[in-house]
Formats: structure tokens, C-alpha cells, sequence
């Protein structure tokens, strides 16, 4: 228990070091702003100071494919823009987005957006050119919120396609949280293959290792919860629950690292949450029985006039379900993602961006003793979510799967 302690504080100093290198005096004005953008998604990984791990950026448009590193586009801290578009491509706080005209065409080859790109009022322009070697050059070049002028011509800065709507291009760059659900796919094949081996090696005899601790996990989850919730198919079920629970956890434990390669605000993803309950709701329903349709769409027993009310709630109820799921998941991460970031954030807040060294540590001395028991709070948090969503996805299955009372007792 000592030694778990001694690595929590070093990962809380580690987290105070890392925050302290990244953020900007002008930013303390804005805590917000920096607390978002910390448990935003982005195509790199800070490292420490100025030092960022690129990323591959991979995108689909009419064009035909693209692929480059996040550092090709020089990306500015200061601006949250890139200085440079490469065929079109642009980050702008920290997402790939893509510069699109009235026509639908952006402009190709490399396009230096020069210095102040990210201001928002307008400068004046005389027209002269900037030659520089080996680029193509825009002669006006300012950015203006969700616009961007190059050579006179006015280009939207537009999202990739996503849920809220559909663009003219499409995003599968492996951003930092696709980095981070690749590292904890990996971590789980690597040491559930451990696992698996030393079974087979030690066949008959007492657990030893990784495998002891992984045993009272899965046990657990087996005996007191899938176990009880499906019911006896439950074997069936056991690999796609147990698959999601040990994936919500390692991603859930890898954003408590507050240095590479953790930080990524994973769970806190709304279209992984989206993702998860989808699966859900597929498993549920795909393999839902007559028995479970029946209560949705006629349940026994209920008069007619009643079913016209009663069934198209239970019709809803299919889909809210699901929902409940991402949302609950989705915002107990992300809730204490911020509220660490907040508190943080008031030695900064205080300290005036590094003008009142008192302040800084009255802000210091509130915030370290609270994020110390939120730190605590947020790794129990992390368990705590993954076996709330394994175990209510356990009940929704049991419920399409159960069998009527007397068949039940005829077997």
C-alpha cells in the first residue's frame, strides 16, 4: 500500500510539473479555456515543456487520401493554429480541419498562413507578395473565426464529417485518444496472453503473479455479477462483457497518468461512450428472444387501450437505455478530469499568470491537499464506472435473454 502511495504522489507532481510547463501566463486568464483543452482530444501528445509527440494525421476527401505528422503543419500554442495548410489541411486547436471554398476545393501544396493567422480583428493588407523557397505562398492571409482569407479568397475552416453532420471530408487520423485506446487494446492482449499462458503452465496449481491479481477480478465479476444478471447463458456473454469491462478500466487508469503515455481523456469521449452503448445495444437486442419482444411491443396481461400508451414507452425505453450508459460513463470521467484541472488551475487563478507569488501559493495550498483526495477519489471512480457499465449491460442482456417463468421451470 506504501509503495502505491509513493507512485500516486510522484504521479501528482509529475501532473502539477507537466500543467505548470504548458500553461501560458496569458492563459491564466482564462482557466476554461485550458482546462478544455486538457481533456479535449488533439493529434499530438505533450510530452513536457515545448515537446510534443507527433501524430499521423489521415484524412479522405475528394482529393483522395492524406497522410502527414501533426508537426509538419508547425503548429502554434500561443495562436492554437497552424502555420502552415498542406493541401488544405489545417490544425486549429489542436483538431484537423480542412479549408474548404464556396466551390468545395481547397488549396494545394504547402501555404505558409504567416505570422498573427490566429488574430481575431483584421489587418490591413498592401497585396505585396512573400516569396519564400520551395512553398506555395498566399498573398493575404488572415484568419477571421471560422474563415481564413489566402490570396484575396475566402476559405471556410470546416470539421470533418462526425454524429452532428456531414462535411466533405472524412477524419481517421490516430489522434491522442485513438493512440490511447490502441495502447490499452495492446496492454490487454499482451497480459491477458500472460494470463492465459500460465494457465495452461501451471495447470491445477495456486495462481502466482499477474495471475493472482487478475484472477479475484474476473472471478469476482463471473460469480457476483454476470453470473446473476444474464443468467444461465451467460457464458455466452462473458467475453463481450468482460472484454468491455477490462477496456473501460485500463482506458479509465490510463487518463489518471498525467504523462505520456497517459493524460488522454478517453471515457470522456463522447463518440467512445457512443461506441460502448451501441455495442450494448446491439448485443441486447440481436439477441433478444420472444419473449422479451413480446413485453416490448404487447406485454401480457395489459388491456389494449393501455398497450397505445405503454408500448411506444417501452419502444423509447430501448434506446434510453443505451444512452443512460454513454452519458453516466461519458460525464462521471469528465467531471473529474475538470474539477482536478480546476483546482489546479487556482494557483494560477490567484497567482495572476506569475504576478503575485503569494497568491500563487494561497492558490497552491488549496488546490494540492484536494487534488490529492481527488486523485484518490478518481482512481476508485475508475473501477467504479467500468463495473457499473459492465454490470447494467449484464442486466440488459439477462433481460433480453430470460426465459418464460415456465419454460424456465419446465428445464
Amino acid at each position: 500500500m506504501s509503495a502505491y502511495i509513493n507512485v500516486l504522489k510522484l504521479s501528482i507532481t509529475a501532473f502539477f510539473l507537466l500543467f505548470l510547463t504548458d500553461i501560458k501566463a496569458a492563459d491564466a486568464e482564462d482557466p476554461t479555456a485550458v482546462v478544455m483543452h486538457h481533456i479535449g482530444d488533439a493529434h499530438q501528445f505533450h510530452i513536457f515543456g515545448d515537446i510534443y509527440l507527433p501524430l499521423p494525421c489521415i484524412a479522405y476527401s475528394k482529393d483522395g487520401f492524406f497522410f502527414s505528422l501533426s508537426n509538419a503543419f508547425e503548429y502554434d500554442t500561443e495562436s492554437h493554429m497552424s502555420k502552415k495548410a498542406i493541401n488544405g489541411y489545417v490544425i486549429s486547436h489542436d483538431i484537423l480541419k480542412r479549408l474548404v471554398d464556396e466551390e468545395g476545393n481547397s488549396p494545394q501544396g504547402i501555404v505558409d498562413l504567416g505570422a498573427g493567422h490566429g488574430e481575431a480583428h483584421d489587418h490591413a493588407h498592401e497585396g505585396h507578395d512573400h516569396a519564400h523557397e520551395g512553398h506555395d505562398h498566399a498573398k493575404e492571409k488572415q484568419a477571421h473565426g471560422e474563415t481564413i482569407v489566402l490570396g484575396g479568397k475566402h476559405y471556410k475552416i470546416e470539421s470533418a464529417s462526425a454524429l452532428q453532420g456531414i462535411t466533405s471530408w472524412y477524419d481517421f487520423s490516430i489522434t491522442k485518444n485513438v493512440f490511447a485506446m490502441f495502447l490499452a487494446m495492446f496492454l490487454l492482449i499482451f497480459i491477458f496472453a500472460s494470463v492465459s499462458s500460465a494457465y495452461k503452465k501451471r495447470s491445477g496449481k495456486a495462481p502466482k503473479g499477474m495471475q493472482t491479481f487478475f484472477e479475484v477480478i474476473i472471478v469476482f465479476m463471473r460469480d457476483e455479477v454476470i453470473k446473476p444478471a444474464v443468467g444461465h447463458k451467460w457464458e455466452k456473454f462473458f467475453p463481450y462483457l468482460m472484454t468491455v469491462f477490462f477496456f473501460i478500466l485500463f482506458a479509465n487508469l490510463l487518463g489518471l497518468i498525467p504523462f505520456f503515455p497517459g493524460s488522454a481523456n478517453v471515457t470522456g469521449n463522447l463518440g467512445v461512450t457512443i461506441i460502448l452503448a451501441v455495442f450494448t445495444f446491439l448485443v441486447t437486442n440481436l439477441n433478444g428472444n420472444g419473449h422479451y419482444w413480446r413485453h416490448v411491443f404487447a406485454m401480457p396481461g395489459v388491456p389494449k387501450a393501455i398497450l397505445i400508451l405503454l408500448t411506444p414507452i417501452e419502444i423509447v425505453g430501448l434506446f434510453i437505455k443505451p444512452v443512460t450508459l454513454l452519458i453516466r460513463l461519458f460525464a462521471n470521467i469528465t467531471a473529474g478530469h475538470i474539477i482536478i484541472l480546476s483546482l489546479v488551475s487556482l494557483i494560477f487563478v490567484f497567482g495572476k499568470g506569475g504576478e503575485s507569488m503569494g497568491g500563487a501559493f494561497g492558490g497552491g495550498a488549496i488546490a494540492v491537499p484536494f487534488v490529492f483526495a481527488m486523485n484518490f477519489l478518481e482512481l476508485f471512480v475508475a473501477f467504479l464506472q467500468a463495473f457499473i457499465f459492465t454490470l447494467l449491460s449484464s442486466i440488459y442482456i439477462g433481460s433480453a435473454v430470460e426465459e418464460h417463468h415456465h419454460e424456465g421451470a419446465h428445464h
